[in-house]
C-alpha cells in the first residue's frame, strides 16, 4: 500500500521535493494511515511532516481521548503536533449550519493558521476512494452537473493534498492492523442518523451485493475520466471568463454579450462569477444561475437576492454582482476654508486629498487621470466642501450653459444607482465644481483671465 501511495503521488503532483506537508490527524483509522505512509516515504520524497488536530469538543472524554492519542502517535514518530479545541456547537448555532459545515470550516482555518505560522506549504487530507464514492452518490441525491460527479479532487488550490484517495477503507483498515497503529474509532460514523452514514452503511452495501461488488472502484474510477472532460470545460470557461467579466474594487460586472454563449459556459462562467467575488464556494445553486439567465433577460435596474448577501443587478444589460448596500449609512461632509487649502492633504472615505495652489498657467501638466483636475481658484468665495450627493442636486457640466440634474447625469453616464452615493462631491462654496471621476463645471473651468489655480488630486487608499 506505501507504494501504491507513492506511485498516486507521483502521478498526480501532489508532493515536491523539500515540502513541508501539515497532516490533518483527528486519530481516526484514515489520517493515522495517513500519517503513518507519509511518515514512511519522508524520505524518499524529502519532505518534513507535522500534524494538526482539532478537538470539537461535541464528543467529551472520548474527543479528549483522540486527542492525546493523535499527541502520543506524534511524540512517538517526532513529528510536530499540533491542537486546538473548538465549541463547533456553539459556532453551529451561531451561523445556522450543519455542525458537519460548521467543522469542516474551522478545521481548514486552523490548518491554513498552523501553516502560515511555522512554514508548512502543504496540507494532507485522508480523503479515501471510498469517501469519493459516498460524495459523488449525495451529490447525485442532490441534483448535480459534471463537477459534482468528478468528486474530490486530489489536490487542491494547489496547497490541499489527498495522498490516500487512491485507498479503500478495506485497505486503510487492514494497514492499521498490520502495523498495530490501534486508531480511535469515532462511534457516531457507525449510526446511520447522518446522510453519509446512511450512503456508507447502507446504500453502497446494498450496490455492492446486488449489483456491483466493485461499484467503488467503478464511482472512482468515472469521476477521473469526468475530470478530464471538466478540466478543458473549466479551461473553456477560463477564458471567457476573461473576455465577458470585469472585476472592480465594489462588484464584478458579467458584459451582456456573455449571455450569448452556450449555455453550458455561460452557467459555469456565472458561477464562477459569484464564487471570485464573494470568496465562498457553497450555498450557490443552479436555480440561483438561471435567476441571473433569467435577469439578464429582463429591464434595467431589476435585481435579484443570491446567497451570502449578495445581489445581481441588470444594468442596461450588463449584470452586476455587488454587495447588499448597509442601510442608514452616514457619510462623512468636511469643508475646508479657502485659506486652508495650499499644499493641504486630508482624508476622506476611500480617498486621500491633496490641493496645491499654482500662479502660473505654464505650471499645468493636463493628463487622462480623472482624479486629479485643475481649477479658478479666484473663483472660490470661502469654502471648499466635499460630500455626498443630496435630493436635487445640480450642476453646469463643462461645455454646457444650464444647469442639470445630478439624477439625470448618473443615468446618462449609466452609473448604477448604488454606486451613485458612493461618488465624492466637491463644491466650491454651495456650488458643484466636480462630480469626482466623472464631470466638472463649466462655471469654475480654467480661463484666459484665469490668475490663480487650484489643483485637486484625489486618489484611492490601498
Amino acid at each position: 500500500m506505501i507504494n501504491k501511495v507513492k506511485a498516486f503521488v507521483i502521478e498526480n503532483d501532489l508532493i515536491q521535493k523539500g515540502d513541508k506537508v501539515l497532516v490533518a490527524l483527528s486519530g481516526g483509522p484514515d489520517s493515522v494511515c495517513l500519517l503513518n505512509i507519509l511518515y514512511q516515504l519522508k524520505v524518499f520524497f524529502e519532505i518534513e511532516i507535522g500534524a494538526a488536530h482539532v478537538n470539537h469538543m461535541l464528543r467529551g472524554e472520548e474527543a479528549l481521548k483522540d486527542e492525546e492519542y493523535a499527541r502520543k502517535l506524534c511524540e512517538k514518530l517526532g513529528v510536530s503536533f499540533f491542537s486546538k479545541s473548538i465549541d463547533i456547537d456553539k459556532i453551529s448555532k451561531e451561523n445556522n449550519i450543519s455542525h458537519e459545515l460548521a467543522g469542516r470550516e474551522e478545521r481548514y482555518k486552523f490548518f491554513k493558521l498552523i501553516s502560515k505560522e511555522n512554514g508548512y506549504n502543504k496540507i494532507a487530507v485522508a480523503h479515501n476512494s471510498n469517501d469519493q464514492a459516498e460524495t459523488i452518490l449525495m451529490n447525485i441525491m442532490r441534483g448535480t452537473g459534471i463537477e459534482g460527479l468528478c468528486g474530490i479532487r486530489s489536490k487542491r488550490d494547489g496547497e490541499i493534498i489527498r495522498p490516500i484517495l487512491c485507498l479503500s477503507r478495506d485497505e486503510i483498515e487492514e494497514y492499521c492492523e498490520i502495523n498495530n497503529l490501534n486508531p480511535r474509532i469515532d462511534k457516531s460514523n457507525l449510526e446511520n442518523i447522518y446522510s453519509r452514514n446512511k450512503v456508507r452503511l447502507d446504500i453502497l452495501p446494498y450496490m455492492k451485493k446486488n449489483f456491483n461488488k466493485d461499484v467503488v472502484e467503478t464511482i472512482n474510477r468515472m469521476a477521473n475520466l469526468l475530470q478530464i472532460d471538466n478540466d478543458f470545460i473549466e479551461k473553456e470557461c477560463n477564458n471567457i471568463y476573461k473576455k465577458y467579466c470585469t472585476i472592480n474594487r465594489n462588484n464584478i460586472i458579467i458584459s451582456k454579450e456573455a449571455f450569448s454563449v452556450e449555455k453550458a459556459l455561460l452557467t459555469r462562467l456565472i458561477k464562477k462569477s459569484f464564487i471570485e467575488f464573494s470568496g465562498k464556494h457553497t450555498n450557490f445553486e443552479m436555480k440561483h444561475i438561471f435567476e441571473v439567465i433569467s435577469l439578464a433577460n429582463n429591464s434595467t435596474n431589476k435585481r435579484i437576492n443570491l446567497p451570502h448577501g449578495i445581489i445581481a443587478e441588470n444594468i442596461y444589460g450588463d449584470i452586476y454582482l455587488k454587495f447588499k448596500k448597509v442601510q442608514g449609512k452616514e457619510y462623512n461632509e468636511i469643508i475646508l476654508n479657502k485659506n486652508q487649502l495650499d499644499n493641504n492633504y486630508i482624508s476622506y472615505e476611500d480617498y486621500s486629498i491633496s490641493f496645491i495652489i499654482l500662479n502660473n498657467k505654464n505650471n499645468i501638466e493636463f493628463s487622462n487621470n480623472v482624479l486629479i483636475k485643475y481649477f479658478d481658484y479666484d473663483k472660490i468665495k470661502e469654502r471648499i466642501v466635499i460630500r455626498k450627493r443630496k435630493n436635487g442636486d445640480k450642476m453646469v457640466p463643462l461645455g454646457m450653459k444650464g444647469t442639470k440634474k445630478l439624477k439625470d447625469i448618473f443615468m446618462d453616464l449609466k452609473i448604477p444607482i448604488d454606486r451613485r452615493d458612493d461618488i465624492p462631491i466637491l463644491c466650491f462654496d454651495d456650488e458643484i465644481a466636480w462630480l469626482v471621476e466623472h464631470k466638472v463645471s463649466e462655471k469654475f473651468k480654467i480661463t484666459k483671465e484665469t490668475k490663480n489655480i487650484i489643483k485637486i488630486m484625489f486618489a484611492r487608499k490601498e
